[in-house]
């Protein structure tokens, strides 16, 4: 039986250092077993029926936006840690000559992962395979929320893990605050930014290191010169994707005036044909998630309502059933900055669009909000897309297409303020799990040359030694 978390603590903490000394083969096994469990067929229909309980989730979308991604990510560490965990050269200025410089990257001790439910399995097991490349013991606490994919998480690491090395902690806000008191050598925190806020504030507290996934608005933009056709099919897949639930989905359309109808009848078109439904539509189609629960279907239908009250229109789409947790990939018309579904991150199949003549406006649109995780461009015109991008921050930016932004490990993935802090997949993930220690070793010489007594050649020395610098 799995200790209370204050005695897993302890007994992490001091089983840290056998962790710290672990080479990259030990390392590799150990997300070996990951994988291995994940290829077991039995394995994996017990998470497709877990994942359908929680977002009635097609199995494809597991495989390519949950399990595949995972195994992609364990793939790469297992192709690089070897070369990540050595010593890493850096060059020597002349003031320091006779010594070298080298940085050792260092797992940083015990940490905390704290994950969402809208890619409850990608999302808990990403950060914590490099978690455990970077030599780290750790707390895993997914959502409660989609309780199904949570308790699998627990099955399957008890079943892989020893708790001295990874202890997953299941339960709701009371629990995550019980951890959240805890001294952490870092926390890796995914989710809101409203819930972003008050992971940093108790981090502060133990003046721990964090990272913070977090979401915001991301605008899509369509300028002139884009394939309308294209760019409708693939902004339709990527809005009904998890049924609009995922934080680097687009979260409203900025389009160029001339486009918005034929934009409209595309995206409506794509629609009927991803999830035909059997000829009966997409509520009846088997490969459409639902919202995950009664809360955030309620809180959608507000932003529907309140932007309809407030002068809005529907473009296509528009259908709720409550029974079903079902909202259909919806366009809105006639937006205005007062409606609250342009205050908040929507995080559901809801795209509200606002049209453009001037691409000066398009800078005014965006900074009615604090800075995106993603930017969207769309266009065949390199200074439009330059012009965009060089006018907006962001965390990403992804052009001609959507959703790639978490599927290059060599990338940094993560956003800027309101989104976010730090950077996950590839290495840049490795190194937020990892304290990055600076080595100076003297080989031969000294600096006998600068110490006191000073005088006025020692004082044109240190002069000219800086200089050189």
């Amino acid at each position: 039986m799995q200790p209370d978390i204050q005695t897993i603590f302890r007994i992490q903490k001091d089983n840290y250092p056998v962790l710290a000394l672990t080479d990259a083969k030990e390392r590799i096994e150990r997300l070996q077993r990951i994988d291995n469990y994940l290829k077991d067929e039995d394995n994996l229909n017990e998470l497709f029926e877990a994942m359908h309980h929680d977002l009635r989730k097609p199995e494809v979308e597991v495989i390519s936006t949950e399990t595949g991604v995972v195994q992609a990510q364990i793939s790469h560490l297992k192709k690089n840690l070897h070369r990540w965990i050595r010593d890493h050269k850096v060059s020597t200025p002349l003031p320091l000559t006779g010594t070298r410089s080298r940085i050792r990257y260092e797992p940083k001790g015990v940490v905390l992962i704290m994950s969402p439910w809208n890619f409850p399995f990608n999302l808990s097991l990403v950060p914590l395979v490099y978690a455990i490349a970077a030599g780290n013991s750790v707390f895993l606490k997914p959502s409660e929320i989609s309780s199904h994919t949570s308790s699998y998480i627990k099955k399957m690491i008890d079943e892989l893990f020893d708790w001295k090395e990874v202890a997953v902690v299941e339960g709701d806000a009371s629990v995550a605050s019980e951890l959240l008191k805890l001294p952490f050598n870092h926390i890796f925190f995914t989710g809101s930014p409203r819930v972003g806020k008050i992971v940093m504030r108790k981090a502060a507290e133990n003046l721990t290191s964090v990272t913070l996934e977090l979401g915001g608005k991301s605008p899509a933009i369509i300028d002139r010169t884009a394939d309308v056709q294209t760019t409708a099919k693939r902004l339709a897949w990527a809005k009904s994707i998890n049924s609009g639930q995922t934080c680097v989905t687009p979260d409203y359309l900025i389009i160029h005036e001339s486009l918005k109808d034929e934009f409209t009848s595309e995206f409506n078109d794509s629609i009927k044909e991803y999830y035909p439904g059997n000829g009966k539509g997409i509520k009846e189609s088997p490969d459409y998630c639902r919202i995950i629960n009664d809360h955030h279907f309620l809180r959608l239908t507000y932003l529907y309502e309140d932007a309809l009250e407030k002068g809005a229109s529907v473009l296509c789409g528009g259908v709720f059933d409550k029974e079903e947790l079902f909202i259909s990939p919806t366009l809105l018309d006639n937006i205005s900055v007062e409606m609250d579904i342009m205050n908040e991150e929507i995080f559901g199949p809801l795209l509200p669009v606002i049209t453009y003549k001037d691409r000066s406006k398009v800078k005014q649109i965006i900074s009615n909000n604090p800075d995106p995780l993603m930017l969207y461009i769309a266009s065949n015109d390199r200074d439009n897309t330059r012009y965009f991008m060089d006018r907006n921050k962001s965390g990403g930016v992804v052009i001609n297409d959507y959703m790639l932004a978490y599927s290059n490990p060599e990338l940094p993935f993560g956003g800027i303020n309101d989104s976010g802090m730090g950077r996950s997949l590839g290495f840049n993930c490795f190194m937020e799990f990892s304290n990055k220690r600076s080595i100076i070793h003297r080989k031969w010489g000294s600096l006998k040359m600068i110490y006191p007594p000073y005088n006025d050649r020692i004082r044109w020395l240190v002069k000219l030694l800086y200089r050189w610098m």
